[in-house]
């Protein structure tokens, strides 16, 4: 690849070092057949050795000139199709179903890029991203704890989330001033959430009020009754409650506005 600079509008962090790049690729384990879609392949770090094992390979770039470096490196890579264009905005049912998708995310737009996957997840068999430790921390949190808040159950309403290691700054060219930490991310088909937008409007609502209980920060949403109906403590806070009883509780208010 040539010596593209990184560029901070873009949150671009390039990973460098081979022995987490192998690591990485252990842990999405390619198989015969499978489609893989990379966002943000940057110089190519995942995207070359992905290649040879991937069956088909779709890799999405939003830096022209990144794209223009990859489609020399990649040109005798029949199995790539690379797409200039901004992940935030793609859509992925041009591209097929049961998906693989992975990526070393700009930490500028994760959140969002997460967002609009999960609008995707019909699509998409698993995950593996690399993204800021904290987020990761957040998505991954339990029930009680201080990282424990609105991206947990929004995501784990939908998904399934396992942080597998971390990676230092010195991995990557230039280094961030972060760690990082790569997750797997698996589609939940055990869980049905009758409507998102209560769900998300619930959860907006309590968080935006974690120092008051429950009874309190939920007064003018859910009676104490459907609270204990749904097995939660009406003097609990909403950082303590099971991502389970939220979609739970969410149902419960979709059911009644239904009916």
């Amino acid at each position: 690849m040539g010596r593209h600079r990184a560029r901070k509008r873009f949150g671009q962090h390039f990973l460098s070092d081979s022995e987490f790049v192998n690591n990485i690729i252990a842990a999405i384990a390619p198989r015969p057949g499978e489609t893989l879609v990379e966002i943000g392949p940057g110089r190519g770090a995942l995207t070359l050795p992905l290649s040879e094992v991937a069956t088909k390979l779709h890799a999405i770039e939003l830096d022209r000139n990144l794209v223009n470096e990859l489609r020399q490196s990649l040109a005798d890579r029949q199995n790539v199709t690379l797409h200039q264009a901004d992940a935030l905005n793609f859509d992925f049912s041009a591209i097929g179903t049961q998906l693989r998708v992975v990526g070393n995310l700009p930490y500028n737009i994760s959140t969002p890029l997460l967002f609009h996957l999960l609008e995707q997840r019909d699509l998409i068999a698993d995950m593996h991203f690399m993204l800021q430790k904290e987020v990761v921390d957040r998505i991954c949190a339990a029930p009680g704890s201080k990282t424990f808040g609105r991206l947990t159950v929004m995501l784990g309403s939908y998904l399934e989330s396992v942080a597998l290691f971390e990676v230092p700054p010195a991995a990557f060219t230039p280094p961030p001033r972060v760690t990082s930490a790569v997750i797997r991310l698996r589609p939940r088909p055990d869980v049905h959430v009758s409507d998102h937008n209560v769900l998300a409007s619930l959860v907006a609502v309590a968080f935006s009020k974690r120092r008051k209980t429950l009874r309190n920060a939920l007064a003018n949403v859910v009676s104490e009754e459907q609270l204990m109906s749904c097995g939660i403590e009406p003097s609990a806070r909403a950082e303590t409650i099971a991502v389970s009883d939220w979609v739970a509780l969410s149902n419960t208010i979709s059911n009644r506005n239904n009916s």
